[in-house]
C-alpha cells in the first residue's frame, strides 16, 4: 500500500470510528449540552499521524453529522469543527514537537485549556444565532453551565486519550500499520501519570452522571 492510499485509508477509518462513537455515545449533561467521546478518537489520530489528520477528520465528521443526525445546521457544524480542532490539533501539534511523556501531558493539557477558552468565546458569539437564545441569557450561562461543561469534557477527553494512546499505538506498531519509533523503545510506564489520568476519567464521568441526574 503506497503512502497516499494509506493516508486516505487512515482518514476514512478514523472518520468512520469517530462518527460511530459520536452517534452512539452522546450523554446529556446540562441544558442542551451533550457529551460524546468522539474527540478522543480524533485526538489519538492526531497524536499518531499528525495535526492535519485531526483537522481533516474533524471536518469530515462534523459535515456528516450535520447532514445526518444534527438539527443545528451549518452553525452547529462550524461549532463542532472549532471545538474538536481547538482540542485535538493543539494537542497533536505540541506533541509533534515534543514526543515524550512530559510532552504528551503538556500537549493534552494545552489542548484542554485551548478548547475551554475558545468555546467560551464561541458559545457567547455563536450559540444565540443557532439556538435562538438571547445573547444576555447565553452570557449568564457562561460560568455556571458552559465553563464547567467544557472543563469536564476537556479533562475527560485528555485523560482518556492519555490512557488509550500507548495501547493503541503499540497495537498499530505490532500490526505493522505504524512504523516503530525511537520514542517507543525503552520507555517505562509511569504509574503515577496513569493513576492520575484514571482518577480524572472516573471523577469526570461521575460528575457528568450526577449533573444529568443518572446518579
Amino acid at each position: 500500500m503506497n503512502s497516499k492510499t494509506k493516508k486516505i485509508t487512515t482518514i476514512a477509518m478514523l472518520s468512520a470510528i469517530t462518527y460511530i462513537v459520536m452517534a452512539v455515545g452522546r450523554i446529556p449533561v446540562i441544558l442542551f449540552l451533550k457529551y460524546d467521546p468522539s474527540d478522543i478518537v480524533v485526538t489519538l489520530g492526531g497524536l499518531i499521524w499528525g495535526p492535519m489528520t485531526s483537522c481533516i477528520v474533524s471536518v469530515i465528521v462534523a459535515v456528516t453529522e450535520m447532514l445526518t443526525v444534527s438539527d443545528t445546521g451549518i452553525l452547529g457544524c462550524i461549532m463542532n469543527i472549532v471545538q474538536t480542532v481547538s482540542f485535538a490539533c493543539t494537542a497533536a501539534a505540541i506533541y509533534k514537537k515534543r514526543r515524550s511523556l512530559s510532552g504528551a501531558v503538556a500537549a493534552l493539557a494545552a489542548g484542554c485549556l485551548t478548547m475551554v477558552a475558545v468555546m467560551l468565546l464561541w458559545n457567547y458569539l455563536i450559540t444565540p444565532l443557532y439556538m435562538g437564545y438571547p445573547r444576555e441569557a447565553v452570557a449568564q450561562l457562561l460560568l455556571p453551565a458552559f465553563l464547567p461543561f467544557n472543563l469536564l469534557k476537556g479533562g475527560l477527553n485528555a485523560a482518556a486519550t492519555f490512557l488509550l494512546y500507548k495501547p493503541v499505538v503499540t497495537a498499530l506498531r505490532k500490526s505493522g500499520y505504524v512504523a516503530p519509533s525511537p520514542e517507543a523503545s525503552g520507555k517505562k510506564r509511569h504509574t503515577g501519570y496513569l493513576l492520575l489520568a484514571g482518577m480524572v476519567v472516573v471523577t469526570c464521568v461521575l460528575i457528568i452522571l450526577s449533573m444529568n441526574g443518572t446518579i
